[in-house]
């Protein structure tokens, strides 16, 4: 009786929350802000002129100012010649959505197959509470179904390394290049597959992986420097009306606010006295260096408000002082902290690496880290936490508890101050 008592709560859980997402879904939620504009404004009109004319529309994709992949929208402009209107399209989309939440579980059951499943599903349902996917969902975005991908990729790398089976291998790969066309950012996320296979698998598999990668990726290739349809750096915000072009390789731009993005998401878990012990024990050791190289990246650091973006801790700096002193302090800690999930670590290093140089834009926007830092945290990140996070379940009532304060402060910001 216990046991199914304790199966209904965590399904009514599920279920309550699932709701929440089509009450959002009625009256047009929009935590983000810019998810529902986005896609009246910017996804529509590239989806109807796909129904039209696709051959047209694809060879002047760059000039509707997209900088997203044209995949998704040709999928879904594909649903519209079936005859399903496009709300009809967007709940599609909200439900296969839920997928994210499913292979993140199934991800947890692999990595931490000692855990209760129940708690392992109570952290995966607190994706329900991102801001990002709640929106996401709501207004149909290939961010979201890339990340769809690439979590179905990670899942097929944690059987590998479970199972040794290559057919895992190969699975992971090819679901990567998937999210890779959807979701470009992703991409680069073939360095880390790459770096543990080449410590266990042969070099016959290995080359083989190398060859169907560079293959699969001809096509992009072919689109974007053959044809010269660089969807890439549309309607970003440049530098001034001289260089409208927003590319930007300013690394110190990308380390401390992306930094601070990361330590935002891992903000639940300095509730955590073996996370705080495990992670200032050790600064005192190498603080000078860290110090050393927050001031450089502080000395080329040059991003400002009008670019747009720049994560909660740039943006409540600005706000509240007028300045970015109380962003800096922060960028510091999150340093210390990346420098020493980092530390002897090269696995945790490649992924903020990775993290960083994906983002070539000259703006940098929060929601392209949520919920992915803490699907991350949990999955290819090698964390202090391990299984002791899960002995407490009010670790992960921290969770639910940041994102309904994530949430707050996004209707707070949308609604009462000032863009």
């Amino acid at each position: 009786m216990k046991l199914k008592s304790t199966f209904n709560y965590y399904n009514l859980l599920g279920i309550s929350l699932y709701f929440s997402l089509i009450i959002g879904f009625y009256f047009d939620e929009n935590l983000n802000l810019g998810a529902q504009p986005d896609w009246k404004y910017t996804d529509l009109p590239v989806i109807k002129d796909l129904v039209d004319d696709i051959k047209k529309t694809l060879l002047n994709y760059d000039n509707y100012n997209h900088r997203h992949s044209p995949v998704y929208l040709i999928i879904l402009s594909l649903l519209k010649k079936t005859g399903l209107s496009f709300e009809a399209i967007r709940f599609l989309h909200l439900n296969l959505s839920l997928l994210v939440i499913f292979f993140f579980y199934k991800c947890l059951t692999l990595k931490f197959n000692k855990i209760e499943k129940n708690i392992l599903l109570l952290l995966s349902l607190s994706i329900f509470l991102s801001p990002t996917f709640r929106s996401l969902a709501i207004w149909p975005s290939s961010r979201l179904i890339g990340l769809l991908f690439f979590v179905i990729s990670t899942y097929e790398f944690l059987k590998f390394l479970n199972k040794q089976k290559n057919i895992n291998m190969w699975k992971n790969i090819i679901f990567l290049i998937i999210s890779s066309y959807i979701s470009p950012n992703f991409s680069l996320f073939i360095i880390f597959f790459l770096f543990h296979y080449l410590r266990k698998v042969n070099f016959k598999n290995l080359i083989g992986i190398l060859i169907f990668s560079f293959i699969s990726s001809l096509p992009a290739f072919y689109y974007i420097f053959i044809l010269k349809v660089n969807f890439l750096t549309g309607a970003t915000p440049g530098l001034d009306s001289e260089n409208p072009i927003g590319l930007s390789f300013n690394l110190s731009n990308k380390i401390l606010i992306i930094g601070s993005i990361i330590f935002f998401h891992l903000l639940p878990f300095l509730f955590n006295k073996e996370f705080i012990f495990k992670f200032f024990r050790p600064i005192k050791n190498f603080f000078l260096i860290i110090l050393i190289f927050f001031l450089v990246n502080l000395f080329f650091f040059n991003y400002v408000m009008n670019y747009t973006g720049g994560g909660v801790f740039f943006h409540l700096s600005n706000f509240l002082f007028n300045n970015n002193y109380f962003f800096y302090l922060i960028s510091f800690i999150s340093i210390m902290l990346l420098g020493d999930l980092s530390r002897n670590n090269i696995n945790n290093f490649l992924i903020f690496f990775l993290l960083i140089v994906s983002n070539i834009q000259n703006t940098i926007y929060h929601k392209y880290y949520d919920p992915l830092i803490m699907i991350l945290f949990f999955t290819l990140i090698n964390n202090p936490l391990n299984y002791k996070f899960f002995e407490k379940k009010h670790n992960i009532s921290f969770i639910f508890f940041f994102y309904l304060i994530f949430i707050l402060m996004r209707v707070i910001k949308n609604n009462y101050l000032p863009l």
